[in-house]
């Protein structure tokens, strides 16, 4: 197989190159991932990730680029999973991975690993959904109301959960601040918690996050080798989650789809790509080089 250290491959891609990661432990696991594609998982966020962040999370889609990319990449090793906090049925039609040759196998952990599409079956997977999501719903208008919130502010319905943007506001992130300690009460109240993204603030159960679900994904697999990719705070358990499989010894690469709202993934991470672009870009040069 090949590496990263091969600086000139006249076979390789010459659009698909490799980042160097910027750690020991980073290159081990590029090395290893590319040595034992077989054994390998490829785990990814999708909003920010393989799709470019929008004003409307409902128009969101993924990158033009992205879905070839997984196409060319997936039948060379052991599972690809997207990993989201959306509904699994949501990311699958806005990434338009359902009926795609080569993504036979494609996995979608939605909201966090609560919901599990396969492209197998093409169906979901999903527990009862958690009272209190209903009972947040309700109350949500009239608190963001009694906050002065609701000018620019936008409730998204996610099923089993929801969650208020701040990004169309006057000042986006001192919208964003000012609803923290509110909803977060709000939340308690109702046995849910308070996931912050990027200018979202999400209420949603406790007990599962990407983490969770990327841990149970990869003993599943049981996987030798895998690949994180993600933008925002709700990928920091992922992180957590390869960091100590590190020190059990199986190799992990972290990457972080760069912005600049959220920087708390990059200074964790082993590789930092330019967005959905670099990241589509990171998976064709890994395919090409397998």
């Amino acid at each position: 197989m090949g590496s990263h250290k091969d600086e000139q491959n006249p076979k390789a891609n010459p659009k698909a190159t490799l980042p160097t990661p910027v750690t020991p432990a980073g290159r081990d696991a590029l090395d290893a991932i590319l040595d034992r594609p077989g054994r390998t998982v490829i785990a990814l966020d999708f909003d920010g990730t393989l799709a470019p962040i929008v004003p409307d999370p409902e128009q969101a889609r993924a990158h033009p680029d992205a879905v070839a990319a997984l196409a060319a990449l997936a039948p060379k090793v052991a599972a690809v999973a997207v990993v989201t906090g959306r509904p699994a049925g949501v990311a699958v039609r806005h990434g338009g991975f359902a009926g795609v040759p080569g993504l036979e196998h494609l996995v979608v952990l939605g909201h966090y690993g609560a919901e599990r599409w396969d492209a197998v079956t093409g169906t979901v997977s999903a527990p009862a959904p958690h009272p209190g999501v209903a009972a947040v719903r309700a109350e949500l208008p009239g608190l963001l109301d009694s906050v002065g919130a609701r000018q620019g502010t936008w409730i998204e319905e996610k099923g089993r959960a929801v969650a208020v943007h701040t990004r169309r506001a006057t000042d986006p992130q001192a919208a964003f601040e000012a609803l923290r300690s509110p909803l977060t009460d709000l939340a308690a109240r109702h046995g849910l918690i308070v996931e912050p993204g990027r200018l979202v603030l999400e209420l949603r159960p406790p007990g599962m996050d990407k983490g969770v679900a990327l841990r149970e994904y990869l003993e599943e697999t049981d996987a030798e080798a895998v690949l994180y990719a993600g933008d925002d705070l709700g990928d920091i358990p992922a992180f957590a989650t390869l960091e100590k499989l590190r020190t059990e010894g199986t190799p992990a690469l972290l990457v972080c789809s760069g912005s600049t709202e959220v920087t708390e993934l990059s200074e964790r991470a082993d590789v930092v790509v330019d967005g959905p672009e670099g990241v589509v870009r990171l998976l064709a040069a890994i395919a090409d080089r397998m």
